[in-house]
């Protein structure tokens, strides 16, 4: 592994290029210098053998047409004499042979014995028989060494073939000197090679430095660091790279810190949303979900991640991924339990390339349960004070036009006709005002005149007052404790509160019923209670009754002139003191409302 990452690094592979580069160009040069070497020693020594290979051959000629007497010298005895004198280091052995084939002389001493016998060499033969020169180069197998052997032939003035001259050189010595020079091309060479090493590390160097330092700090900005900055080594086209990087390093540090910046803006966004946010990939699958969301879902985050977003929202039935991309209205999804009602109004966004190419979708959940209930609750509302008012203003209508047609003047109608108008009169004017001051309450326009009372002085006030107007046989049962307990109330707007609760007490207890009052100190606050033994209310309707004109039963309540709005307007006033209400009922024994007042204890001061 370690052998492998050498071998990739560019310093490395710098100098093996580099080094291959000129080996290439010495093997080059060196076969090129080889190659014209040989051709110019070898054209030397061929030129030297032949330029005296003519002088030999002049001299033989001249000796071989000269007229001999029988004092001269045999013509054995004068090619000897005349060959002898052409011996040298270069020529193993020079012959002359006639055009029969005989040997007439050689310079080779150890040859002698072969002057006078026919030449049985095939060069020869063919050098005569063809009156051409031939050269030819081999191998000799006693040498050891390569000759070089040329055939020269011998004409007269006439053109008479007389024979050839041979002449066999020693060639070895012109490769031997080849050798040696290459030798020496070689080292030097190696030399250049060695020296070309340590430059072209030098060299290497100064190139793959800036880059290793790039290298490096690739490595740091994806890790994330961005301090580190690549040192410039020059001003050349690897400076003014390592100047461009340190720019980009500059670039990326500020579009990162802007991306991270943007990414936090935009999880606070998410994270402190009320309404749910969930985005999809491409496929409709969600890579994206806020703690909303989830919440309004119901749902864990590792149980909706990458699952489609119509199976999430419980769509697959209805859409497909498809049309939710083309959904421009929102919709409304029912996810309600069977302990909690939850409506969530859902719009979608698609999100887009500049291409147009689709990239995923956006949803917002909004929980639209409280909207819906206040618009059906306002629609009730509307719908109970129309019917409040229609049916005094019906009664009140037949009466008027009974009178209308004459029986104002039946002393004994006309004036039970005028009671029932007048009873529905009052009762549209007690239903006017009971929503007056709930406008006022709810529009903050109530003001309290705060005053600091007894409460326990102020509550048997109120009861004694009811005690002593009673028509009913029912009796008050008083649990209201001596110690003083002072409340900054508005007295008329609490009096009223408590003229509400009474009555309806009053009003569905039975014959010999019983009324009982208790005020008691509860963690910190004052707790006062009215209980009675009427008709009570089905569990499942306690919680309704502080609704605006609910009743539980509608043809009594109305019979006895209720309006359906004095528990309303109780707990509107009791939450502007800083209390609660709230009742509890079993069905068949009665009724209890119960209230809480902050307090201050008597220390024994005095109060203005």
């Amino acid at each position: 592994m370690l052998k492998t990452s050498f071998f990739k690094s560019i310093h490395v592979k710098f100098v093996l290029i580099y080094i291959l580069l000129i080996l290439l160009a010495m093997q080059i040069i060196g076969l090129y210098f080889s190659e014209q070497l040989e051709q110019t020693l070898r054209g030397n020594f061929e030129d030297s053998i032949v330029d005296r290979m003519e002088i030999i051959e002049f001299s033989v000629r001249e000796e071989m047409i000269r007229n001999r007497t029988e004092e001269d010298l045999t013509i054995e005895q004068s090619l000897r004499s005349v060959l002898s004198n052409f011996n040298s280091q270069d020529i193993n052995e020079i012959r002359v042979v006639d055009n029969r084939y005989r040997i007439l002389g050689t310079s080779l001493g150890e040859n002698q014995s072969l002057v006078g016998q026919r030449s049985t060499d095939d060069q020869i033969r063919r050098s005569i028989i063809g009156e051409t020169l031939l050269e030819q180069t081999y191998l000799d197998g006693n040498l050891e060494e390569r000759v070089w052997v040329r055939t020269l032939p011998i004409t007269a003035v006439g053109g008479e073939m007389l024979g050839t001259l041979y002449v066999k050189a020693e060639v070895e010595n012109v490769y031997n000197q080849m050798d040696s020079i290459n030798s020496i091309l070689l080292v030097g060479t190696a030399i250049a090679l060695v020296i070309t090493a340590v430059l072209g590390v030098l060299v290497a160097q100064t190139i793959s430095r800036p880059i290793a330092d790039m290298r490096r700090q690739a490595q740091a900005m994806a890790k994330g660091n961005f301090s580190r900055k690549v040192r410039v080594y020059s001003e050349d086209e690897i400076g003014q790279l390592a100047r461009a990087f340190n720019h980009l390093t500059n670039r990326l540090q500020e579009s990162q810190q802007s991306t991270e910046s943007e990414r936090r803006k935009l999880a606070s966004v998410l994270a402190n949303m009320t309404d749910g946010v969930l985005s999809t990939d491409r496929r409709g699958r969600i890579i994206l979900i806020n703690e909303p969301a989830l919440q309004l879902l119901n749902v864990s985050r590792e149980t909706v991640i990458n699952r489609p977003v119509t199976t999430v929202l419980g769509l697959d039935e209805s859409y497909t991924f498809e049309d939710l991309i083309d959904m421009r209205d929102a919709i409304t999804l029912d996810i309600s339990s069977q302990d909690q009602a939850t409506l969530l109004r859902t719009t979608f966004s698609v999100i887009q390339k500049e291409t147009g190419f689709v990239n995923g979708l956006i949803a917002v959940l909004h929980d639209n349960t409280e909207q819906e209930k206040i618009d059906m609750e306002r629609r009730e509302f509307v719908a109970n004070v129309s019917h409040e008012l229609r049916t005094p203003l019906t009664t009140m209508r037949s009466y008027l036009e009974a009178l209308a047609d004459g029986a104002w003047q039946d002393p004994d109608l006309a004036p039970n006709f005028l009671n029932v108008t007048q009873t529905e009169t009052e009762r549209m004017i007690r239903l006017v005002n009971d929503l007056l001051k709930l406008s006022k309450m709810d529009s903050s326009e109530a003001e309290l005149s705060r005053e600091m009372v007894e409460f326990g002085v102020f509550f048997n006030r109120i009861i004694d007052r009811f005690e002593m107007s009673k028509s009913q046989n029912v009796s008050f049962e008083r649990n209201v404790p001596k110690s003083q307990y002072f409340v900054e109330i508005d007295t008329d707007k609490l009096t009223q509160v408590i003229d509400n609760i009474i009555s309806n007490a009053l009003k569905y207890s039975p014959e010999g019923g019983k009324i009982r009052f208790s005020v008691r100190e509860k963690e910190g606050e004052l707790l006062v209670s009215i209980s009675d033994e009427g008709m009570g209310i089905p569990k499942e309707n306690v919680e309704r009754i502080f609704d605006r004109f609910y009743r539980v039963d509608r043809a009594r309540s109305r019979a006895m002139g209720g309006t359906g709005l004095g528990l309303a307007i109780s707990k509107e006033m009791i939450n502007a003191h800083g209390g609660t209400i709230w009742a509890e009922s079993q069905y068949g024994k009665g009724t209890s409302i119960y209230f809480t007042l902050p307090y201050e204890i008597d220390d024994g001061g005095e109060w203005d």
